[in-house]
């Protein structure tokens, strides 16, 4: 299995200019439908070249075997724009492996490479809490509005654990259990 950390940047990300005397952080940034989206390179576990992704596709979630691991998929394409699902969605030329602070590893696949930058601190802000309440986009707790020769760059920075706690699709006990034997 090929598990290399990607390093390349798309050419969307080129002309990025931060200066290294500035403080910053390394995130991890990556395009899904029309969003830039990004996760800080702690939570990054690994970067691989396609894998395949096992599940029906009908609630955006998915589960790929990863080295001894099994890693739940999350389709956020599906989630952030209510996308019809197919199995394919869960397919992306990349799957970014994230783990959250109870050592459980998750999936985003994504169809083009992601790129390693260094977002400056200055330019980050704090998303409102109403907006993360109403909005699909409320898996992300900050935003990066990055200036750019031509244009700004707006890089929603998401939340791990709000990411990996959703409610996917309609989820559901299987026929004939109920919480109290599940919890037993």
């Amino acid at each position: 299995m090929n598990s290399t950390l990607i390093n390349s940047t798309p050419p969307d990300f080129d002309r990025l200019d931060v200066s290294a005397s500035v403080p910053a952080i390394k995130v991890l940034v990556f395009s899904i439908g029309s969003l830039n989206l990004g996760l800080r390179i702690e939570s990054i576990y690994k970067v691989l070249n396609s894998t395949q992704i096992f599940g029906s596709g009908l609630n955006g979630v998915g589960i790929a075997h990863v080295g001894d691991r099994e890693v739940t998929v999350l389709d956020l394409q599906q989630r952030l724009f209510s996308s019809n699902p197919t199995h394919e969605t869960l397919q992306g030329a990349y799957l970014i492996v994230i783990q959250n602070i109870e050592s459980e590893l998750y999936g985003i696949p994504v169809e083009t490479v992601p790129a390693l930058i260094d977002v400056p601190l200055s330019t980050i802000r704090v998303l409102p809490e109403s907006f993360r309440h109403a909005n699909t986009l409320g898996i992300a707790s900050h935003v990066a509005v990055i200036s750019q020769p031509e244009t700004s760059l707006t890089l929603f920075l998401l939340d791990i654990d709000t990411t990996t706690k959703l409610s996917w699709g309609n989820l559901s006990l299987p026929p004939g259990t109920d919480e109290e034997t599940q919890h037993q």
